[in-house]
């Protein structure tokens, strides 16, 4: 497995993979982050493997790309991997609720089952466990920090004004402020550290 960084705009997120596809877009601070980087077999790409994944957040990030196109190979039980593919299944700048997604793969009632397997999702942003949010409508449970859901959440919804702004010259100045990145690695979710 090799791996490369990403300067994200507000974090950098760790992407790691194999020839068979991307298996890890972690953000720094994670556990899991720190648990990839030590495994035996995790070397730095030299060869440039992952210039792709690299080439389309960036696009992401800019607003030219909404929706990403890469072979993925997340390592993760059936359960997890149906869960993961309804996540992809949801638009670009949408919410869903757990409850939604456990209705997306015939297990309506596998609303908890559904969320422990989105907390364990190895490929942020990518598959957008960002864009699930709780029954009430508030943000709940992001491995990479409520703070970077909602800053991500923001960025897809500010995309078209962002298209528009271009088109008429006008400069885009939103700015999520949520603090500094020790404050995003110390407020999250304890359930999916």
């Amino acid at each position: 497995m090799y791996y490369t960084w990403f300067d994200a705009p507000f974090t950098r997120v760790l992407i790691a993979g194999a020839d068979d596809g991307l298996r890890y877009l972690l953000f720094e601070f994670s556990r899991r982050c720190r648990e990839t980087l030590d495994e035996p077999t995790c070397r730095i790409d030299s060869a440039g493997r992952l210039r792709e994944a690299v080439r389309q957040l960036r696009a992401y990030f800019r607003g030219e790309l909404t929706e990403f196109d890469l072979p993925l190979n997340p390592a993760g039980t059936e359960f997890q991997q149906r869960v993961w593919a309804a996540l992809r299944e949801t638009p670009f700048s949408e919410t869903v609720t757990y409850g939604q997604i456990a209705d997306r793969i015939g297990r309506p009632s596998a609303s908890r089952a559904v969320g422990r397997a989105i907390g364990l999702n190895p490929i942020a942003i990518v598959v957008p466990c960002h864009r699930v949010i709780g029954r009430s409508g508030r943000l709940v449970g992001f491995a990479g920090g409520l703070c970077n859901k909602r800053r991500l959440l923001d960025h897809e919804r500010n995309v078209p004004d962002r298209i528009a702004a271009a088109s008429s010259d006008t400069p885009d100045i939103r700015v999520s402020t949520c603090g500094d990145a020790s404050e995003f690695a110390a407020g999250r979710d304890a359930r999916h550290r």
